[in-house]
């Protein structure tokens, strides 16, 4: 009797022993408000799994850090390992990595260069950013129309250069002033400002200081749009001459929103994102087959459906 309970209780071991599962995220960026909510998405999905523990690291925009992050991972054994590339150029060679030592790897939010070419055992869950910059910007192009412009001058914020997202948007903007119903609208100054606050504050009193007159601000992510706003309040303009757009549909965008300030952002599910990251990942540390892309689609957001976006987040 004692050998057979002995026997069940180490089945019952094993059993639990082969459920858990590890899982290494290395995130770009911890200090950032997008992906904050993307990395809480994720670690609330794991707490709903049983046997599930992530291993979550701070590469803090250095590629260097991140490649070591992922070596670490697998020196520690990981089932799977998740990226939010801090330099979306720099994926191939951490693709390798991971094909090497056969542990399977999901990138998140930032599209890798490479992926048309990812192993079997590799995936990219995002939202597809052909969709981000065309949204934000045909509703700039609305209201420009709405405001009975037949010609405006918009200003670009782009985030930063080594990042796809920021490319795509950047020619998204591009790709929407090309068409007959929004010719009217030219490219006074396009810049970066690093998806950050204070660099888009700044970049845009340095374009009022210069004297550069412009009706509209589209920015690639909420925090540069806030940066805009600021510098504009600061400067005594009045918001309601500017249409300021934005992507992400973050708390604080939605606050601005709701303030009356920014008149567009586009709603990226970053808590879907981190959940479809982690579904992927677990997926193929068990060896089952997982889409190369995974697509959770944007959504344009507005003042009029402004409410409905306030409780999602």
């Amino acid at each position: 009797m004692k050998k057979l309970l002995l026997g069940t209780a180490l089945a019952v071991l094993m059993t639990g022993a082969a459920r858990a599962e590890t899982v290494g995220v290395s995130m770009a960026l911890f200090d950032d408000n997008f992906l904050t909510v993307l990395r809480n998405g994720m670690q609330d999905y794991a707490k709903t799994l049983d046997g599930v523990t992530l291993q979550i690291e701070d590469a803090q925009n250095d590629v260097a850090k991140q490649q070591s992050q992922i070596q670490n991972f697998i020196a520690a054994g990981v089932d799977a390992i998740i990226v939010n590339p801090v330099d979306t150029d720099a994926t191939a060679a951490m693709s390798k990595i991971a094909a090497d030592a056969k542990i399977p790897l999901v990138y998140v939010n930032r599209q890798p260069v490479n992926v048309e070419d990812l192993p079997d055992n590799q995936a990219f869950v995002a939202s597809d950013e052909k969709e981000s910059g065309t949204l934000e910007t045909k509703e700039v192009c609305r209201l420009l129309k709405e405001a009975g412009k037949t010609e405006a001058n918009i200003v670009v914020m782009m985030g930063e250069l080594s990042n796809q997202a920021a490319r795509q948007r950047t020619q998204d903007i591009h790709d929407v002033i090309a068409t007959p119903e929004c010719s009217f609208m030219k490219i006074a100054e396009e810049q970066t400002a690093n998806w950050s606050r204070q660099q888009g504050a700044d970049l845009v009193t340095n374009w009022l200081s210069a004297g550069l007159q412009f009706d509209a601000v589209v920015a690639n992510n909420d925090e540069m749009a806030i940066g805009a706003i600021q510098a504009l309040k600061a400067a005594g303009t009045d918001m309601k001459s500017v249409i300021i757009g934005g992507v992400d549909a973050t708390q604080d965008a939605l606050a601005s929103m709701e303030a009356g300030d920014l008149d567009v952002t586009v709603f990226q599910n970053a808590a879907g994102q981190g959940k479809g990251s982690l579904d992927a990942a677990l997926k193929l540390a068990k060896g089952e087959k997982v889409e190369r892309k995974v697509y959770i689609p944007f959504e344009l957001v507005t003042p009029a459906n402004l409410k409905d976006y306030q409780s999602k987040n």
